[in-house]
């Protein structure tokens, strides 16, 4: 048997998103500032729908220093050596956490909304529209400062034909690409900004044609918007976070590269794991009747250049 323990390709590095730091920051002072104006709003002028951004902006001020915070400690153990692949899935665990809190805030605007639609209140309709209205232009400001970068964009050819679904492919190839904690953050702000879109339209709503009913239903549809985005960010950010990627594209790749080698082989065990946006790492077993070398077989998985840690086992 002839192993060969450890071969980075390329470095393994940490994505760092300086960029993205700093607009994330930007996002959180703006956010917080709006927050505090539109739980006072909603409260004084009895809209739950405002209040109800309200709170939904509370949770993403908390989510997006959390995105802020993964960032800052990606970056400053970005040389720890107890980190074996980088500091890449503190922000995935950032990304994991905001979604969570993105959830509660469904099922809490959900409940404070069934409960005002129960038991009406009278609404201030023209303080809380302008109010609402301001809310979403922070927010559309926020997405404009984190919409930027949330994926880069990474393209290399391959010699050799792909036969797997390329549409699936596609999609992979573009979670790959992702910078999960800035997706996050974007999608904290998107969800404010429909929040309050459709807390204007409710107030509009109230305002010209007295439906106060639609107060309380806009902020049952936010919830249930809400939660829909954030169950995919938990899907997604789970998958990285578990090791959950054997259905990536890379994978039929490797096996398309050992089935096109010069060198009969045949997979015996693989293991593929993400350890940064595109960069992935994987443990192979072959079995061969031919003379060969482990680094044989890592030279022709080289060419897919986002494998950055291979680990070779010839029996």
């Amino acid at each position: 048997m002839t192993t060969s323990p450890k071969t980075c390709h390329h470095p393994i590095h940490n994505n760092t998103n300086p960029l993205a730091e700093k607009n994330t920051l930007r996002a959180v002072m703006l956010t917080a500032v709006m927050m505090v104006l539109e739980i006072i709003g909603g409260w004084y002028y009895n809209s739950m729908a405002l209040l109800a951004d309200g709170w939904h902006m509370s949770s993403h001020v908390v989510a997006l220093g959390l995105a802020l915070f993964a960032y800052v400690m990606a970056r400053r153990l970005a040389q720890d050596g107890r980190f074996s692949f980088g500091t890449w899935k503190i922000e995935v665990l950032g990304a994991y956490t905001s979604a969570i809190l993105l959830l509660l805030v469904a099922v809490t605007m959900l409940y404070h909304s069934g409960e005002r639609l129960i038991n009406p209140a009278q609404i201030h309709y023209n303080e809380a529209i302008a109010l609402a209205t301001l809310g979403l232009a922070v927010n559309l400001l926020c997405a404009w400062w984190l919409k930027d970068g949330h994926h880069h964009h990474h393209t290399h050819d391959h010699d050799h034909d792909h036969d797997h679904d390329h549409h699936e492919s596609d999609h992979h190839h573009h979670e790959a690409h992702e910078d999960l904690n800035l997706r996050a953050a974007y999608m904290h702000v998107v969800a404010d900004a429909a929040t309050s879109v459709l807390a204007i339209i409710a107030l509009f709503g109230g305002k010209l044609f007295g439906a106060d009913w639609l107060d309380p239903v806009m902020g049952i549809v936010g919830g249930i918007l809400i939660a829909i985005w954030a169950i995919g960010l938990l899907r997604t950010s789970s998958r990285a976070l578990l090791d959950a990627e054997m259905d990536a594209p890379v994978v039929e790749e490797i096996r398309e590269v050992i089935a096109a080698s010069p060198v009969a082989a045949d997979i015996r065990d693989l293991h593929v794991w993400r350890v940064g946006r595109n960069q992935y790492a994987c443990m192979l077993a072959l079995k061969t009747n031919d003379a060969s070398t482990a680094d044989f077989f890592k030279q022709q998985l080289s060419i897919h250049e986002e494998l950055v840690h291979i680990s070779i086992e010839l029996h």
